[in-house]
Parts: structure tokens; C-alpha cells; sequence
């Protein structure tokens, strides 16, 4: 089979929601689910060829705000499929069923891939958004209630959680899973006798290979799971939930074979495998092939969030700062609110083009800003009342844009710079990744700031990383 053809289906963009409790009751009204694009790999411009029969494919699916998508790829890391879907919306009310929405997006997915494709996947893995989490129940896998999505906050739980952990460990947070966790077990989890603790990569897995309870350590961080030594931490296994907590393995760790419904539903192969996943950003992270320590990935998207790759671990949630754990390495990350968002209130993206042509990337601009969408900033530096500085505004829109690209770039050394000062390896390259990636005059000048090179990352997709994860669990399966 060549695979030669693309089709692009132009529909209105998905809708991010924010957090919204969702009703238990029936759901109706549900907004169906658009494939926004579907692509297969083109021989001449990808270098794909015949999918041979003893080819064999592998399949990643990334789960992120507002839809999903695939990438299916062959060993050598090459694209042979792609596509995404919005989440349908089922509607009660003002509310909406993320969970229905997940479910049935993650099948209409599997559906999209192309029949011939299926036959050759071997592998299956799936990220999903760092803190989404569901309360299930421990033998049917239904949730027990709504699910708590990545930006939730539990501030009531906060407290109890700060009096359990160590200072400024990752968990104090009131976005983080462990919080929660405690704030569902205050309200009504102390009277489930049969209750499990999964997040959404964690369910979404779970639907096709059919074991409840199995997570990874990427995902399970938040929730307090140690991945230097491999084990929930004595604080944690001493209180009265613990009994919810998954069991934790590396991220691209065989589970078991796909569900055989499923297998002969959409014609996947007997002896495909359903892998653990990760999260969102270390699934995009992986997708820039950033595999040596000093190697680090700036996203500059609504935000700049960096990460790298380091020999050693750092924790510091007063700059909410944390590690992942990477096989024998460390990703440490952090994300500041300056970014996109902020030039986006300032100019239009054709000004943004047309001022960046103008702009002599090697001079160094004088003005002096911090670029805030509003009041406050985390990373590099955590003051919750920072005010966005961005006069005295010079009467050339090319020098006040050189100003604030300048400025970000400045702000991205000093997180840099920070990592270094509390103990992570020292970034040499940095791959960049998100909408200001396509910026060149940009790129140079924060080649020029940060004294490094700056390369824009070939791939970004999460939904790929994830890909490159089922790949690394055909290669130790033992299953």
C-alpha cells in the first residue's frame, strides 16, 4: 500500500472549555466530534514507501484540552498516518461529560485509522493532560465522580497536603492530584469501600487492555509517587486513601495485549500491545528527539515552558519547578506567564509577521520589559503580584516588538539560568517548539541572548511521542 494521499476538512476551531462540574444525570445534546485533518505519510515528501507485510507500525494518542489526536509511525520514527478530532460536548445544562467525550473520541480515533494500517500496528500508547484525575470504581472502572481536570484547583485540600509533605515538594500545589484526591476523600470518598485512583492517560489505557490500576511514573508525580526510588513515599502510604493509589511502572512498560473485542472490532493484530503512557508535555518533550543531558525544549506558545534534560534531579515548588524522571534521567521544567498571550493583546498576527520582517535580530534593544498578559508571574521568578512592564512605549512598533521579543528571551535565560543555580546540568542546545518557533527574527535573537543555538524542534506533536513510547514497549515486551 503507498501511501501518497492527504486530505485536509476545514471546520471551526474547537472550543477550550474551562473546568465545569458535570452532572451524574442522563447527557443530551451532544455536539458530534469533527476530524479537523486527516494526512498519510507522502513517499516523496516524508520518504515513506510500501507498508510491507511484515511492517511494523506503531500507534501514539495524545489527549489533550480540547481534542485528540493520533500519529502512527514505523521503527525509524516515520509518519505513516495522523489526524485529530475535537471532543464531542454532552451537554446537561451547563454542564459537560469529559468523560463520555474521552471515550468516545478514543474510538472514533481508532476508527479514523486507515484498515490497512491497523494490521501493522503492533503497539499502542497514550499521554493525556499532567493532573487530570478520575476516582473510579476499583472492579467496573466507572467513575465514581466527575473528573478534576489539569487546572483545577482544591485549595481546601491544600493544607492537609502541606502538613504531610515535605516543604516545597511538588504535590504542594492546589492543582495537583494528591490535592484532589484529599479534597474528593473529604467530601465523600471516605464512605467508597471500592475506589481506585487513575488519571486520564491511566483510563483511557485501561479501556483497551482491560487491567485496572496500572499507571506510570511521569503521570504519578503529582499525585506524590517517588520516582527515584520507585515507591509512594511513607508519608503518603500511611494515610487512610492510600489503598486508591495505582501501581506505577516506567512509561512505555507493556501492560497487555489489546482486548480482543477490540482487536477484532477494528482488525488490529492479535499480538498488538497496550503500553503506559505519560503526560502531555513529556510526550511533546519526546517528540523533539532531545536525548542527551543539556539538550532542553522551549515551547513558546500562550506561555514559554522550558525543559531539560538533566543528570540531576531538583524539586522547588516555590518556582514551581519539578522533575520528571526519564529513564536514567531527569526533565526538569518550569513555565512563565509571559509567552504568546501577551503579543497577541498588543498586535495582530499579520502586524506580528510584517514588524518581525523589519527587525535586525543582531542588534540588542535597550528597552527593558517584563510582558505579562495581567498580574502575576511563577517561573523564573514567583511573585504572584508582578506587574506586567511593558512602557515606556517608543513611537516605532518595529522597536517596541524588538523590545518585548528581546525581553521574553531575557526572561527564558534567567529560567534557564535558575535551573542551572538550584543544580540541573547546564543547557549547551535548545530545541524550540510552538507558534513563536516559526518566528525566525525571533529564533536569532534569542540565539543571541541565551549564547546558544536555538534549532526548531522536526517534531512537536505529543500524540508522536507517544508513539516513540509504544515503540519502546514492543522493544522489552515480554508479554
Amino acid at each position: 500500500m503507498v501511501l501518497v494521499s492527504t486530505v485536509s476538512l476545514t471546520h471551526p476551531a474547537s472550543t477550550t472549555l474551562s473546568s465545569q462540574k458535570i452532572g451524574n444525570g442522563s447527557c443530551n445534546n451532544a455536539r458530534k466530534p469533527m476530524t479537523i485533518s486527516m494526512s498519510l505519510g507522502n513517499n516523496k515528501k516524508a520518504g515513506m514507501g510500501v507498508v510491507g507485510t511484515g511492517e511494523r507500525l506503531y500507534l501514539g494518542l495524545d489527549f489533550g484540552t480540547s481534542g485528540a489526536r493520533f500519529a502512527i509511525i514505523d521503527v525509524g520514527g516515520k509518519i505513516q498516518a495522523e489526524a485529530k478530532k475535537e471532543y464531542p460536548l454532552y451537554s446537561s445544562g451547563e454542564s459537560y461529560d469529559w468523560v463520555q467525550s474521552w471515550k468516545e473520541t478514543l474510538f472514533l480515533l481508532l476508527q479514523d485509522i486507515p484498515l490497512e494500517l491497523r494490521k501493522h500496528i503492533v503497539s499502542i500508547s497514550i499521554d493525556g493532560t499532567s493532573a487530570t484525575t478520575l476516582i473510579v470504581h476499583s472492579d467496573t472502572g466507572e467513575p465514581l465522580s466527575r473528573p478534576f481536570l489539569y487546572n483545577e484547583s482544591c485549595p481546601d485540600a491544600l493544607p492537609m497536603v502541606k502538613s504531610i509533605a515535605p516543604p516545597n515538594h511538588t504535590v504542594c500545589s492546589g492543582s495537583s492530584t494528591l490535592c484532589k484526591l484529599i479534597s474528593w476523600w473529604n467530601n465523600a470518598g471516605s464512605n467508597q469501600k471500592s475506589a481506585l485512583l487513575l488519571h486520564q492517560a491511566d483510563w483511557l489505557l485501561w479501556l483497551l487492555h482491560g487491567k485496572l490500576g496500572v499507571s506510570d511514573y511521569n503521570n504519578a508525580l503529582k499525585v506524590g509517587y517517588d520516582p527515584e526510588v520507585d515507591s509512594y513515599p511513607s508519608w503518603l502510604v500511611c494515610q487512610p486513601y492510600s489503598h486508591l493509589l495505582p501501581s506505577v511502572v516506567a512509561p512505555g512498560t507493556p501492560i497487555a495485549s489489546l482486548k480482543e473485542e477490540i482487536r477484532n472490532k477494528f482488525g488490529f493484530q492479535r499480538d498488538c500491545i497496550v503500553c503506559t503512557g505519560t503526560t502531555d508535555s513529556i510526550a511533546a518533550f519526546l517528540a523533539a528527539r532531545a536525548t542527551q543531558p543539556g539538550k532542553a525544549v522551549t515551547s513558546l506558545g500562550s506561555t514559554l515552558a522550558i525543559k531539560l534534560l538533566s543528570n540531576t534531579r531538583i524539586e522547588d515548588s516555590r518556582f514551581g519547578v519539578y522533575s520528571h524522571r526519564l529513564d536514567d534521567k531527569w526533565l526538569v521544567g518550569g513555565a512563565s506567564n509571559t509567552g504568546g498571550a501577551v503579543l497577541r493583546q498588543l498586535f495582530t498576527d499579520d502586524q506580528l509577521d510584517k514588524l518581525s520582517e523589519q527587525i535586525n535580530p543582531s542588534e540588542v534593544s535597550l528597552l527593558d520589559y517584563y510582558p505579562l498578559p495581567k498580574v502575576g508571574e511563577r517561573f523564573p521568578v514567583a511573585d504572584p503580584n508582578l506587574a506586567p512592564r511593558l512602557v515606556p512605549r517608543p513611537e516605532s512598533d518595529v522597536e517596541y516588538l524588538h523590545g518585548i521579543l528581546e525581553s521574553i528571551a531575557r526572561i527564558e535565560a534567567k529560567a534557564y539560568g535558575l535551573l542551572k543555580e538550584l543544580g540541573a546540568t547546564e543547557v549547551d542546545e535548545v530545541f524550540t517548539a510552538g507558534g513563536g518557533a516559526k518566528n525566525e527574527k525571533w529564533t536569532k535573537i534569542r540565539e543571541r541572548v541565551l549564547g546558544l543555538p536555538v534549532i526548531r524542534a522536526n517534531q512537536t506533536e505529543a500524540a508522536y511521542g507517544a508513539a516513540l513510547l509504544a515503540i519502546k514497549g514492543d522493544q522489552v515486551n515480554t508479554l
